[in-house]
């Protein structure tokens, strides 16, 4: 219990990623609830569930849980693992546990405030960056974990971009996007997205790649960014750019939720 124990402090103080696995609910297993494994992103394991084919299945589910960060009970159904709730099954809480993740706002005008707000409220530890004084003011934006006022190019060369950071572009020209783009490009962010119209952003893409970037990096790059939910205010902006963040961190479908039988 101790090693688990000493794992989980060290996934969520920065460490390698790991998942955390608990029975919930007994179900004809007759297991112990509270009983934890952790899977490692090799596939290792710390710990037993206590049936060798239950842990066979968790590590094997795993595996892709990484990538969505998820949090989610399982419920074993006829030798394999559901999200649909099965009553009387036994159940697993999984949860993908992990330093708190990054999310850096380029630009600190109407739009890169808003953001700042949204993505402290979702918990987010959040970094805001603007090359003007009277924007980057902590003042302005007290939900900002960090306030950045520097050279743009500067700033991103610095900051530590890796696959725990999203970030997005919504500086006050289409001349600092691509520079701030140019520098966010290959670094593995889980989400790097490009505020634009269609023609706008379709002309950065085509000149960077044109400059020999990527194709496969620039295909990455999320533009024009967010949900067309018809947002129109900055607030409104936030609100269709975060859930497209959500939606792909957690491998949603952005479908509408309602149902009628």
């Amino acid at each position: 219990m101790l090693d688990l124990t000493r794992r989980l402090l060290a996934a969520a103080e920065g460490g390698d990623p790991v998942v955390s696995a608990a029975v919930l609910e007994a179900g004809p297993a007759q297991l112990a609830p509270g009983t934890r494994m952790l899977v490692e992103r090799d596939g290792a394991r710390v710990g037993s569930l206590g049936d060798a084919g239950l842990d066979d299945l968790v590590a094997a589910h795993a595996a892709g849980a990484f990538a969505r960060h998820a949090a989610e009970t399982l419920y074993v159904g006829e030798g394999a693992l559901t999200t649909r709730t099965i009553p009387g099954a036994t159940s697993v809480y999984l949860e993908v546990v992990e330093a708190r993740q990054t999310f850096l706002v380029v630009g600190a005008g109407h739009v890169g405030r808003s953001m700042a707000k949204l993505a402290n409220f979702l918990g987010y530890q959040v970094a805001i960056l603007d090359d003007r004084e009277e924007f980057a003011d902590p003042a302005r934006i007290p939900e900002a974990d960090e306030v950045i006022c520097d050279d743009f190019a500067a700033a991103i060369d610095r900051f530590p971009i890796n696959a725990n950071t999203s970030i997005v572009l919504v500086t006050r020209g289409h001349r600092q996007d691509e520079l701030s783009l140019r520098r966010c490009l290959g670094r593995g962010a889980a989400y790097l997205g490009m505020i634009g119209s269609r023609r706008r952003t379709a002309a950065v893409l085509e000149h960077l790649a044109a400059e020999g970037f990527d194709p496969a990096e620039l295909a990455k790059v999320r533009t024009p960014i967010g949900l067309d939910i018809g947002a129109e205010t900055p607030e409104e902006i936030a609100v269709a750019v975060m859930a497209e963040v959500i939606l792909l961190s957690r491998g949603g479908t952005g479908a509408p939720m309602y149902h009628r039988k």
